[in-house]
């Protein structure tokens, strides 16, 4: 196999590994040496590829958000309707490869860590302008001048249910959260509704 290859299996073993690690101890006190175990490598190699654990850490949240984007993408490709795109990125957020208990995890340690990092923080900022932007595009055309109210709250819920997934205050499955979700946008999307045509009449 070419080192190429090599170094990619490596460093999506480590990837992979600093997730598995973090869900399971639920914060980042995890080390290094544990990681490169779970990965089948040595810490040397671990440090050789990204320096720090902090960076590998950064790694595994880009390979989160990329494969987000991904699902995101797939979720909506063939569909048109405003509210179907939406209810796509809804769905994707909580899909078993996102929703899983060690992506959630990783998720309320990146949320911590980006109070303290800059890198965190502006990776932070990627992810919540791409989530708002996204769902603005689709929102607009439902929600008209409320757009940006509405878009900014389905992430907040998105975020908080997170949160709660995370803390393990309350069981809510991803069915539970996509309904919660959903519901706030049915009943947002039918005021404004009738709020538009009221003004109309």
């Amino acid at each position: 196999m070419a080192r190429a290859n090599v170094s990619a299996l490596r460093k999506s073993a480590l990837i992979a590994a600093t997730v598995d690690q973090i869900g399971k101890t639920g914060s980042l006190e995890v080390t290094v040496s544990q990681i490169a175990r779970k990965a089948g490598v040595s810490s040397a190699l671990a440090h050789h590829y990204f320096g720090s654990k902090e960076q590998l850490f950064l790694a595994a949240m880009r390979a989160v958000l990329s494969e987000f984007g991904n699902e995101v993408r797939a979720e909506r490709s063939g569909l048109v309707a405003p509210r179907d795109r939406v209810d796509a990125i809804v769905r994707t957020c909580f899909s078993p490869t996102n929703f899983q208990p060690e992506v959630v995890a990783a998720w309320l340690n990146f949320y911590v860590l980006a109070q303290t990092s800059d890198q965190a923080h502006r990776l932070l900022r990627v992810y919540q302008r791409r989530l708002h932007s996204n769902l603005l595009a689709e929102l607009r055309p439902l929600a008209g001048p409320d757009a940006v109210q509405v878009a900014q709250t389905v992430a907040a819920l998105i975020d908080g249910f997170y949160i709660r997934q995370a803390l393990r205050n309350e069981s809510l499955d991803a069915t539970a959260s996509i309904g919660l979700v959903t519901g706030y946008l049915d009943a947002i999307l039918c005021t404004t509704t009738h709020h538009r045509e009221a003004q109309r009449a």
